[in-house]
């Protein structure tokens, strides 16, 4: 499992990040997938959506801009 928090904190666009949430659920839809191993999947899906939701949040934060007045204002 250290290599699934290692390869989540590798930087990844957010389309990558999506596309490996996908991948991860249809993984969980397949017949087969053991208890144990579905746990695994879940919880690699619940570090890449943190990743996703922290990006999202950086982004947001540079989109906010300080003026001279100190206000903040989108742009």
């Amino acid at each position: 499992m250290e290599e699934t928090r290692e390869a989540v904190k590798q930087e990844k666009t957010l389309e990558e990040a999506f596309r490996e949430l996908d991948a991860l659920s249809g993984r969980l839809e397949e017949r087969g997938v053991s208890l144990e191993e579905s746990f695994q999947i879940y919880k690699q899906g619940m570090d890449l959506l943190k990743y996703c939701s922290e990006k999202i949040d950086t982004v947001e934060k540079k989109m906010l801009q300080i003026d001279e007045n100190g206000e903040i204002s989108e742009f």
